[in-house]
C-alpha cells in the first residue's frame, strides 16, 4: 500500500511513522485503523467456502477422492467399478442423458476396508449408484478393531472419523449432477454399520445397518436415525464380534432402538456364527426390497 492511502476515509500511513508511535498508542491506533477500514479487505471468511478452497492436499478429501464408485449400465452390461476420477467412470457419466439423476448409496465399509465388492455390485445390478468413501485414504487412519482376535474397541476416534466421512460425502455429492439428492440411502458394514446407525443427518429416505447390534458402551450404543426413516438392521445371532467372551454388552440387535417400527425391519440370522451377512442370499434379498420399497 502507497504511503498515505485512505482505507475507509483513515489515513493508511507509513510503516517509518508507526514506528515513531510507542506502546499503547499504537495498539489504539491499530484497533481504530482496521475497525474504520472497509471489511472486505480483512474478512477472509469467504475463503471458507469449500468452493474456494483446495481440498485436494486434506484427509478428508482423500476419503471422497479415493472413493470406490459403482454405476449400474444398461443393456445387460455389469455395473462399472472404479475410482471417482477413473476415465471409465467419468467416460460414463458423460455419456449420461442431460436430466438422468441416479438414485444413490452411500456405502461405508467396514474395520479393514471394503473387504470384496460383491454387495456393492448386487446394488448397482438392482440400479442404485454407489458410492464407497474410502476411510484408509487418510495419512492417519489406525485400526479400531483387532481381526485376528475379533475385537474392536480401540483408537476410538476411528469412529468420529466415519461420521465426517459421510457428512463430508454429501457435501461433495450435491454438486454432482448425476446423483438424484432426494433419492439418498446409507449403508454400512460392521465399523460402517455403526456409522450408519449413529449418523444423525435426515438426508437419507433409508438406512441400513449391516453387522452391528446398536448396543455396547455409551460411543457406540443407540441409533440416530430420525423418526419418520425407516431402517433395516441385519446381524447374525452367534456373530463372534459381539459374543461375551470378547466384549460386554454387545449381544442384541438394532430393533430395540428403532424410532419408526412401523417403517423399520430387524433381521437376525440364526445358525452360522460368522460375522459377513451380504453372502446370506436372503439378507441380500430383504435389503434390495427394503430399499426399493422407500
Amino acid at each position: 500500500m502507497d504511503p498515505g492511502q485512505r482505507c475507509s476515509g483513515v489515513r493508511m500511513m507509513p510503516r517509518w511513522v508507526g514506528n515513531k508511535l510507542l506502546g499503547r498508542s499504537l495498539a489504539v491506533g491499530l484497533v481504530l485503523l482496521l475497525a474504520a477500514c472497509d471489511r472486505e479487505m480483512f474478512n477472509q471468511s469467504e475463503l471458507l467456502n469449500p468452493s474456494l478452497l483446495t481440498e485436494g492436499g486434506s484427509d478428508i478429501s482423500r476419503t471422497f477422492d479415493e472413493a470406490i464408485v459403482v454405476l449400474p449400465r444398461q443393456r445387460g452390461l455389469e455395473p462399472l467399478v472404479g475410482k471417482m476420477s477413473a476415465r471409465s467412470i467419468r467416460d460414463h457419466l458423460a455419456d449420461l442423458p442431460k436430466n438422468w439423476r441416479y438414485s444413490t448409496i452411500v456405502y461405508m465399509h467396514g474395520c479393514t476396508g471394503y473387504g470384496g465388492m460383491a454387495p456393492l455390485v448386487a446394488f448397482a445390478r438392482a440400479g442404485f449408484a454407489v458410492i464407497a468413501p474410502n476411510s484408509f485414504a487418510r495419512r492417519f487412519r489406525p485400526l479400531q478393531c483387532r481381526p485376528s482376535r475379533n475385537t474392536g474397541g480401540e483408537n476410538i476416534f476411528v469412529y468420529d472419523f466415519r461420521l465426517v466421512e459421510i457428512s463430508y460425502a454429501l457435501q461433495r455429492m450435491a454438486a454432482l449432477p448425476w446423483i438424484n439428492n432426494d433419492r439418498l440411502y446409507l449403508i454400512g458394514t460392521s465399523e460402517g454399520g455403526v456409522a450408519a446407525a449413529l449418523y444423525r443427518g435426515e438426508e437419507f429416505r433409508a438406512r441400513v445397518i449391516a453387522q452391528w447390534t446398536c448396543h455396547g458402551l455409551p460411543f457406540v450404543r443407540g441409533l440416530a436415525a430420525p423418526e419418520g426413516e425407516a431402517v433395516l438392521a441385519i446381524v447374525r445371532s452367534n456373530d463372534p464380534w459381539y459374543h461375551p467372551d470378547r466384549t460386554a454388552g454387545q449381544l442384541g440387535h438394532c430393533g430395540a432402538f428403532f424410532k419408526t417400527p412401523k417403517l423399520s425391519r430387524s433381521l437376525v440370522i440364526d445358525g452360522d456364527s460368522g460375522h459377513d451377512v451380504w453372502g446370506h442370499a436372503g439378507a441380500m434379498a430383504a435389503t434390495l426390497e427394503f430399499l426399493r420399497g422407500h
